[in-house]
This record gives structure tokens, sequence and C-alpha cells, in this order.
């Protein structure tokens, strides 16, 4: 039965398809791509969870070791909780060095486990692209599959994270420049309200045109770093909203499980370093670690998952990509 000719475009239901895996085989909506991360995530735990979570444990060990042996070797960090409570307590040398060892492992650890979740992210690529037509790949499979593309995925990242920071140089020179040489700090306030809001605007604009899409381009297509920015912006074209909007729901409801499972390993790391003031550090550094490593069991996977299939919509719309993974599903003979 056709649909009414006054029904609008968006309220029209999709067209029947085949779907042999995680998703149907043809424009998706948005309830397509939430169940069809669901579905890729649940079949393909290994090479999504599994791998996740293999990451952040394994960057999270060492802050964890690092912390551990300071605390229970030594009095490097054992005082340090408790002498807060004294308003005059000067920390010791031995205590102040300890405390940037700790801290030091931690954004080590962090920085492994941004690399290593830049890794997961094309491994995610090449699952979901599998999950579309039919098949599962373990943790190794999705692992082989990124080979000749992990340097490149991460210059890819490098690369985003460099024009970060030279957009937030541009934005934050002027109102230094402002502060120093005028007296009255009106204009340096309004100029840096003002760059504030252009930058917020300029990043979410770029990310979505520029890397959203360009991670599964990279993985998929072996396009190159920069070919793959290019093919993101061209897949984005005319779409930015659809795309924004989709990325930030997922956004918002990867973050809110991912808080109320981290909530309760907080309050517990909370109240165990009131109770053992000798050990508030020790338990702060481990109630993060933890939510570290459960966040990025959610985070990642269910968040690169629908972003590949953000991928795979923009090319069935603008190429008929759908044709292609009927024939490598089987369903359709060369």
């Amino acid at each position: 039965m056709q649909p009414h000719p006054a029904q609008p475009a968006w309220a029209q239901p999709l067209p029947p398809a085949h779907k042999p895996g995680a998703i149907p085989l043809r424009p998706l909506g948005l309830g397509d791509m939430l169940d069809g991360a669901f579905r890729l995530v649940r079949f393909n735990p290994g090479a999504t969870v599994g791998a996740s979570v293999l990451v952040a444990a394994v960057a999270m060990a060492l802050p964890l070791g690092v912390t551990t042996a300071l605390t229970f070797t030594g009095d490097s960090l054992s005082g340090f909780g408790a002498g807060l409570e004294d308003p005059g307590y000067v920390p010791g040398t031995s205590e102040i060095i300890g405390l940037l060892i700790a801290f030091g492992s931690f954004f080590l650890g962090s920085v492994m486990q941004w690399i290593g979740a830049i890794l997961v992210s094309g491994m995610i690529s090449h699952v979901a692209h599998a999950a579309a037509i039919g098949r599962k790949l373990t943790l190794a499979q999705a692992w082989t599959a990124t080979h000749g593309n992990r340097w490149r995925l991460i210059a890819l990242a490098l690369l985003t994270g460099l024009a970060s920071v030279v957009a937030t140089t541009v934005a934050v020179v002027p109102v230094v420049v402002l502060a120093v040489v005028i007296d009255n700090p009106v204009p340096a306030v309004l100029v840096g309200i003002l760059m504030l809001l252009l930058l917020i605007v300029a990043s979410i604009f770029l990310a979505v045109r520029l890397y959203l899409l360009a991670v599964p381009a990279l993985m998929l297509e072996n396009t190159g770093v920069f070919g793959a920015f290019g093919r993101a912006w061209r897949l984005s074209a005319g779409q930015f909203w659809r795309l924004f909007g989709i990325a930030l729901l997922t956004a918002i409801i990867v973050g809110f499980a991912a808080q109320v499972v981290g909530f309760p390993i907080s309050m517990v790391a909370g109240i165990v370093g009131i109770a053992q003031p000798d050990l508030y550090l020790f338990t702060t550094l481990v109630g993060s670690a933890l939510s570290t490593v459960i966040s990025a069991a959610i985070v990642s996977p269910f968040s690169g998952a629908v972003t590949n299939l953000q991928y795979l919509d923009q090319r069935i719309r603008k190429e008929s990509y759908e044709v292609e993974l009927m024939e490598q599903a089987g369903l359709l003979s060369r």
C-alpha cells in the first residue's frame, strides 16, 4: 500500500529489505542503528567489549601497580591522605615525589588507553562491516583486519588532536593580548566569550564533517589519512544535522550508562578513603581506574558501532552500497 501523498517523508515507513546480518540493507533509521549497534556488540563480544576492556585493563594496570607499590611498600603515599586532615600539613619531599610518580603513571596509562581505543575503533569498523552481511569476527580476526592501517589510524587521530590544539591557541591568543594591552577587562571577557562560542561551533562542525566518518573510511576503503578526511567530507555533505543528532543521542546514552555503572564504584572508593585516610589516594586512583575500565566496556563498543553504521548508512544512501553488501552476503550473484 502506497503512503498517502500528503504524508511527510520522515513519517513514511521504510521499505522492506534483506537483512542477512545486524542491519537491514537499506537506508537506516535511528531505530535500525541503535538496534543494529546492540546486535553487533551482542554477537561480537570478544572483538568489541573484549577488545575495549583488554585495552583499558592493560593501560590501567600501570598506574594501579605503581600506586600499590608506593602505598604499601613505603611512606610515599600512605601519609598523604592522613595529612590532609591537618590544616597545617605540609607534604614532605618523598610524598611529593610519590604523588608525582603516581599521577605520572596514571597519565601515561591514559595515553596508552587512548592509543588502544583508537586501534579498537578500527577493529570495530571491520566488525560492523562483517556484521552487516551476517558474519562474525573474533578479536584476533578483527585485529588482523587492521593490518596496514594501524599507524595511519593513529596519525589520523594525532592530526585531529593537533588541529584542536591549533584552533584553541588561535582562540586564546586574542583574549590574552587584549587582557595584557587593555587595562579594562571587559573587552577581553567579551572577546573570550565570542571566541569560545566560535570554537565550540567550529569544533562540532569539523568533528562531524571531517572526523566522524573518517575512521571507517580509512579502515574499509584504504584511502590513506587525508583521503579518509576527504571521504568523510563527501559522505557527510548535506547530512550534518542527521549525523550530529544521532552522534549526540548516542553520546548521551552511553554517557548516562557509564555514569550509572561508575558512580557506585566512585562512591565506594570515596567512603573507603574517608574511613582509611592512609589509603585515600590509593582508593581514589583504584576507583578511577575501575571506572575507566567499565566505561570502556560500554562507551567504545556501542558508540563505535553506531558511528560505523552511520558510515554504512551514508554509503547506502549516496552510493547504493547495499547492492555490494548483498553481493558480499551471497544474496546476489556478481
